[in-house]
């Protein structure tokens, strides 16, 4: 296959599609929530007393990493990039066991899992719509190229 059979960017004439948009939002707020995460471990873990000052350190800087996923997939789809799709289906997939252990919690951390498993849910359906697809020119198996 040419690069001319597989397009890596969709025509960006038109208007960007709402949907595109929010799906684009709610990974970003994911990846922003993730930083903000990673910060709070940081410096928790090097100011605080906690029982491993280097795992609390590993777990921040772990997060940090990981939070790049969804920014760069948000930037992505802001950008119409059909690349970005992928990262972002994958984020939120990941995201629904962690909301599942979350819920499964007898703490505060319930009504974070049930935030977390609405904008996932909420995300998948938004990335897997075919307006999205369209969007960012995406063909399926056995579609023409337009």
């Amino acid at each position: 296959m040419t690069s001319e059979e597989t397009p890596t960017t969709a025509d960006v004439t038109g208007p960007r599609p709402r949907r595109l948009t929010y799906a684009a939002v709610l990974a970003a707020l994911e990846g922003v929530a993730l930083v903000a995460g990673a910060g709070l471990m940081l410096v928790l873990g090097l100011t605080g007393d906690p029982d491993d000052r280097g795992q609390a350190v590993t777990g921040g800087i772990t997060l940090l990493v990981i939070a790049l996923l969804p920014l760069l997939a948000a930037r992505g789809l802001l950008a119409r990039r059909s690349w970005s799709r992928g990262p972002a289906i994958f984020t939120q997939i990941m995201a629904l066991p962690v909301a599942y252990t979350l819920l499964q919690a007898d703490s505060m951390a319930i009504p974070a899992g049930a935030v977390l498993a609405v904008v996932a849910v909420t995300s998948l359906v938004l990335l897997l719509s075919p307006e999205t697809r369209d969007a960012l020119g995406i063909r399926g198996p056995g579609r023409a190229q337009r």
